[in-house]
This record gives structure tokens, sequence and C-alpha cells, in this order.
């Protein structure tokens, strides 16, 4: 089984054995129906994955990592915010008329600022860094600006990447407000690992480790006998992750960059209720 197989388990394990339940608040997600989407949730998860040793891709379902790194591509290299830019319907239901999802994710990355060494949006001056000065703790981003959260359809989920480089590994980590743990969780961890495969090699390191914070870990309620299921299974070994090495111009990537070699998984076909 792989290591995210397992680190997902555990996770699961924890929420619903030890879990705060919701049911009893007012919340804002909801069914399809119309019904309240109440959770189980548990708060400050803290996973790391060493990128150098495995990629962290679940096998107990099928993670479409396909359409995970288009998302991240969209966002940290496109720098969009319609979902016209976007080869996925995932961001549908928050796009309004005309694609827009607002002054969100790609749209923040973008905003350039002016900075002694001249003017960067926040990829091109993580970049920068990481070539330039390796030894610096202030290697980040954020896109939870406060100033434009009412001009945002969605407020980010995934808001912020630190980056760290020890010896010649570049480190990170992910920081999540929440965190849908069945639909979200290995397809967010996927397609940041992605992330600092492509960052690291661009700026000539190697990759180390992936640190993913949760906030707020949760399971819907829904959710709860689908997890139950998945988790009773026997996963399978990890595949190993391909990156287009010839590549040093981090804007040269596209989704032909990349791919597994013996992706094996449980084809469970199984329909998973989203709240919105």
């Amino acid at each position: 089984m792989s290591y995210a197989d397992k680190v997902f388990i555990q996770n699961v394990k924890n929420i619903l054995e030890n879990g705060y339940s919701d049911k009893d608040l007012e919340v804002r997600p909801k069914w399809e129906d119309g019904t309240p989407a109440h959770t189980i949730k548990m708060f400050g998860l803290v996973n790391r994955y060493d990128l150098s040793k495995e990629f962290p891709i679940m096998t107990l379902r099928r993670t479409y990592w396909k359409t995970a790194i288009k998302e991240i591509l969209w966002i940290w290299q496109k720098k969009s915010n319609n979902v016209h830019d976007l080869d996925a319907h995932i961001w549908d239901s928050w796009a309004d008329e005309n694609g827009s999802i607002g002054k969100a994710y790609g749209y923040q990355l973008g905003i350039k600022h002016k900075y002694p060494e001249g003017e960067f949006d926040q990829v091109d001056r993580v970049i920068y860094d990481l070539k330039h000065n390796p030894a610096s703790r202030r290697i980040l981003t954020n896109i939870y600006n406060h100033a434009d959260l009412h001009e945002m359809n969605l407020y980010p989920c995934a808001y912020s990447m630190t980056f760290n480089v020890t010896g010649n590994k570049l480190n990170a980590i992910l920081n999540q407000r929440s965190q849908d743990m069945l639909t979200a969780n290995n397809w967010n961890i996927c397609q940041y690992a992605v992330l600092v495969h492509m960052i690291a090699q661009v700026s000539n390191l190697k990759v180390g480790e992936l640190v993913h914070v949760i906030a707020d870990a949760h399971i819907y309620d829904r959710h709860i006998p689908i997890v139950k299921e998945l988790i009773q299974q026997e996963g399978y070994e990890a595949p190993i992750f391909q990156i287009d090495t010839d590549i040093r111009d981090f804007y040269e990537f596209n989704i032909n960059s990349f791919g597994f070699i013996n992706y094996k998984y449980h084809d469970n076909n199984i329909k998973i209720p989203v709240a919105v």
C-alpha cells in the first residue's frame, strides 16, 4: 500500500473516532437537495511526505491526477481566474456568466509587486529567490488577500505555500484552512507535490519534504459510509512519478510533461456527492 494510503487511513480513522460533529450547528454548505451538509472534523492535522522517496498518490481510490495537474497549472502557471482557461469543469459551480471566479486563486498569484530587484508576481518572486537567495526564510506565497475577499466567489482553501531550501533539497509547507478529506485530500496533495517537483527542477534543486497543514480536516456526513468502505481495502504500491527533466523554464511545463509508471488503484466506481 502506498504511503499516501496509510496516511489517509490514519487520518480518517482519527477523525471518525475522535472528531467533533457540527450536526447541532448552522452550517453554510448544502447538499444538492438543499439539506445542510454537516461534518465531523479534526483541528490541525499535519502530514509529512518525503517526495524524494515516493510520490504521495492514493491507490485506495483513483486520483484523477491529470485534472489535478491541469488545475495547478491554471492557478500557478496561467494565473487565471476564468474557467474558460481550464480544461475541466471542477470550478463551474463558482463561476459567473463570464466564467470568472472573481479575484481568487490565480488572480492573486498574478498581481505584480515592486521590489528592489524589480517587479515580480508571487510565482516569479519565489523562483527568483530560490535561484538567487536560497538561504532566505521569506520565500512564500499567500492568496488569502482580505482586501479582495468580497470579490472572490470562493475563499481560498489552499491559501499559502512556504518554500525552504535545506542543502540541495526544496521543502514546502502547504497551508489549508479547510479540507474535504474524501473528495479533495489526495487531489491537493498530488497537485502540490507536482508543483514542488516543477519548482525544484527549474531552480536546480532536488525535491525534499511536502508538509501539509490542515486547519479544519473534515468528513461530510454523507461521505462517512464511503470512507469506511474505502479504508477496508488493501492498497497497492505507489507508482513511479515521471517529469520531463529537460524543462528548465517553469512556463514550459504542460500536462504532457508528467506521467506515472504502473499506477494501480481500486476502481470503486462510487458516486460521491459534493456539498456546495
